[in-house]
């Protein structure tokens, strides 16, 4: 194994699946998680447990984070059992999507104690988790970036935002603004013709060789939304959340997000329905409630 210790705290269906790359390439792994569950299979491939963030950054050389909101991420790093009152970490690397606002908090605390937060959401889906092929989105010092980089590079392609704290969290919540509306637009857009009788699936492949082609279309309705599993692996709660920071921010900006705006309430419709752990290609059955029809089934 690599002489580079790893911490990893926040071992969800994303995060697992990243811990788990670091370990198959060699690196020494403490990790960090509140689920048992979540912490087996890892601790039967050779990875640490650590009780706390603090101890996880007494004990490592760099800690990597996957969380699942602003809040946790705060918590995570800044309290009392947190990242921040350990000893040995000198490099946060955050792969959680947190607004920028939480971002600068944690850049700023960092750099009081001579430390360094390396903003670093990602975007691809548990796939991309599994296979290393996720978006990297990175914004920090250069210097850290590039220490980091070949860390990063074993999940997935890194792209330099920039140096200054949040740009890469601004760069992630407007990916998946984008993302959810494509979802929520192109539902409207295939229930309307499934009920004028058309077939889905044609209806995804002329799109695709169309002007309308999208993320949803491309890879969401063929894979989770036409065979009716709804399991594509990105919760309803956890998009709501971004595109809700997304607005929120850019209300802060002075830019108005209208089409936002209505994207987020589809998300609130569909996690009040389904609940927040389910998968947020329900958007699609919301529609179709409303619509009285069912995709994969001509009306």
């Amino acid at each position: 194994m690599s002489g580079q210790v790893l911490g990893f705290v926040g071992l969800g269906q994303m995060g697992s699946r990243m811990a788990a790359r670091l370990i198959k390439a060699g690196h020494w792994l403490v990790v960090c998680d509140t689920s048992e569950a979540a912490l087996a299979p890892l601790l039967a491939r050779g990875a640490q447990r650590a009780a706390t963030p603090r101890e996880v950054a007494d004990r490592a050389d760099w800690v990597l984070g996957s969380l699942p909101n602003p809040d946790a991420v705060r918590a995570v790093g800044l309290g009392p059992e947190g990242l921040l009152q350990g000893q040995r970490a000198r490099r946060f690397i955050d792969l959680s999507t947190t607004g920028p606002r939480v971002a600068r908090l944690l850049a700023e605390a960092f750099a009081g104690k001579g430390r360094v937060v390396i903003d670093a959401p990602v975007s691809g889906g548990i796939t991309g988790a599994e296979r290393g092929t996720l978006a990297i989105m990175v914004s920090g010092p250069r210097e850290a970036f590039e220490e980091v980089a070949p860390i990063l590079g074993l999940l997935g392609k890194a792209f330099f935002c920039g140096e200054q704290p949040g740009q890469a969290q601004v760069m992630k919540l407007c990916n998946n603004l984008l993302a959810a509306a494509a979802l929520a637009v192109s539902s409207e857009a295939i229930v309307m013709g499934v009920k004028a009788g058309l077939d889905p699936s044609l209806m995804c492949e002329v799109i695709n060789a169309s002007s309308g082609r999208n993320s949803a279309t491309q890879d969401k309705f063929p894979r989770a939304i036409i065979p009716r599993s709804f399991d594509f692996g990105f919760a309803t709660g956890l998009s709501h959340k971004d595109v809700r920071l997304c607005v929120d921010e850019a209300e802060a900006m002075g830019v108005p997000m209208v089409v936002g705006s209505a994207v987020r309430q589809m998300l609130a419709v569909t996690s009040a329905s389904f609940g927040p752990e389910s998968d947020f290609t329900n958007i699609a059955r919301v529609v179709e409630g409303w619509a009285g029809v069912e995709i994969g089934r001509a009306g």
